[in-house]
């Protein structure tokens, strides 16, 4: 059965280009979640940071090959989840770290997956991953879908998504798809 969630992880390019490499994950849209605004904006209304939207990934994946709790457990290995608006050199509230759910049923997964995370102190910094219901996804124009794939040789893919893939690889490599 298919399932969806949205992941903010910083740069959407990142958390898209992380889960299209994941066995059982159906899609992975990069966009715009829980703005301020019921139309969609547009990538340079969201990099003002003026728009409330987060830059987000709506990850799609089949519950009978993977679970929340392995998708969850993925995203916290491949971002940081303990700077507030922040991945990196990226800053603003557009690229803070947040989990959008639709479904009330995954609150206690995801909580329980941030307890986890804590507990076994993955880092140093406490997590201050937003965790709220999803108002709003908006798919992100044409040319940020696949950017990885279609960008592998850009300066920003090498130096700071391809560290993002290696850790997948490293952490996950039973969870990946054959060609990943």
């Amino acid at each position: 059965m298919n399932k969806s969630i949205v992941l903010a992880g910083g740069c959407f390019w990142c958390v898209e280009a992380v889960f299209n490499r994941v066995n059982g994950v159906a899609s992975a849209i990069s966009g715009y979640a829980n703005g301020d605004s019921e139309s969609a904006p547009s990538y340079e209304q969201v990099c003002t940071g003026r728009t409330g939207f987060a830059e987000a990934c709506r990850v799609t994946f089949d519950t009978e090959i993977i679970s929340l709790q392995d998708i969850l457990l993925i995203f916290f290995t491949t971002h940081n989840p303990t700077t507030l608006n922040r991945q990196g050199a990226d800053a603003g509230t557009q690229y803070r770290s947040g989990i959008y759910y639709d479904n009330a049923s995954d609150v206690e997964t995801i909580h329980a997956v941030i307890a986890q995370v804590q507990d076994e102190a993955w880092y140093a910094d406490p997590i201050v991953t937003e965790v709220t219901l999803l108002t709003h996804f908006f798919e992100a124009e044409a040319y940020h879908q696949h950017y990885f794939e279609q960008n592998p040789h850009a300066g920003y893919c090498q130096i700071v998504i391809n560290p993002k893939i290696a850790k997948l690889k490293q952490s996950f490599a039973h969870l990946l798809k054959s060609e990943a």
